[in-house]
């Protein structure tokens, strides 16, 4: 059960004198990921600014809006309004979102003994930090995809994804190394927390009922960043297991960071070619 304190066999102490990734290894990974995430997202953020076509798509897509209740004066009743306020430029967010990764690891290179001494007490909060920045902004955009344009709506996404996220960060703080027992409570609630966008998305996707107009760069949105968005929690998972290699807390740090670059890669391609789609 992923609920409460569940008992282990032994009391945990830190192991990382004795793991195999030691912390150059970490650091060629950091450097490796960042500089990969700082040419995409370089690469996409001038393409969505010199090329025409894909900036003036990016500039008129369908606008953002927000909505309100206003007095009909010959009905005497309220009635419900909209106003558009702006534009989501789908191409500059996709970038934006790599480089949100590739400036995290920039962090974490240059405080490199403070990352380390994090991992050493198995945890990392520039992970956490930068997760509940860039990962929110991306559904966002995955939500505008799906014709979430709803400002209120997007920023309550926005949020709900970042608490997640920082449910992430608690739950490192709340099993230390020398823990005893694993308290699975963080999770939880960050897995409830995250239904919550999702639940948003598919309201959206079931609702319009016309599937077979559906670009299929959509479907391999929705369904790639729900694979990865789960393969993440099933990394924490593992990690407060204890299962296989992830008893080494590194193996499963190492694990984020070959995610993070995997997933965020792909993601900001797919969501970089959704200025494609019909408005």
């Amino acid at each position: 059960m992923l609920s409460g304190h569940t008992s282990l066999d032994h009391p945990l102490t830190s192991d990382y004198d004795k793991s195999r990734i030691t912390d150059q290894t970490l650091r060629r990974y950091n450097i490796g990921a960042g500089i990969l995430h700082a040419v995409q997202g370089t690469m996409l953020l001038i393409t969505s600014q010199a090329v025409k076509t894909i900036k003036d798509k990016g500039r008129n897509g369908n606008p953002i809006t927000t909505s309100f209740l206003a007095f009909n004066t010959t009905t005497k009743k309220l009635t419900p309004g909209s106003q558009a306020v702006g534009h989501f430029e789908i191409p500059v967010i996709a970038a934006v979102f790599l480089l949100m990764s590739a400036v995290a690891h920039a962090w974490v290179i240059r405080y490199w003994s403070t990352y380390i001494e994090d991992i050493r007490n198995e945890r990392n909060r520039a992970r956490w930090y930068e997760y509940a920045v860039s990962s929110s902004l991306m559904i966002c955009g995955i939500g505008y995809c799906f014709g979430v344009y709803d400002l209120a709506t997007q920023i309550l996404i926005f949020f709900v994804n970042a608490c997640m996220n920082l449910f992430g960060r608690l739950m490192e703080d709340m099993n230390p190394p020398t823990r005893t027992h694993v308290n699975w409570t963080p999770f939880v609630y960050g897995c409830f927390a995250g239904l919550a966008p999702w639940i948003t998305i598919l309201m959206y996707f079931l609702g319009g009922g016309n599937f077979s107009q559906i670009p299929g760069f959509v479907y391999g949105i929705l369904i790639s960043y729900f694979f990865f968005f789960n393969t993440f929690a099933v990394n924490m998972a593992l990690q407060y297991a204890k299962y296989g290699k992830w008893k080494d807390y590194r193996h499963g740090e190492k694990v984020y960071i070959i995610l993070s670059l995997v997933s965020k890669s792909m993601l900001g391609w797919l969501v970089f070619g959704a200025v494609f789609q019909p408005n």
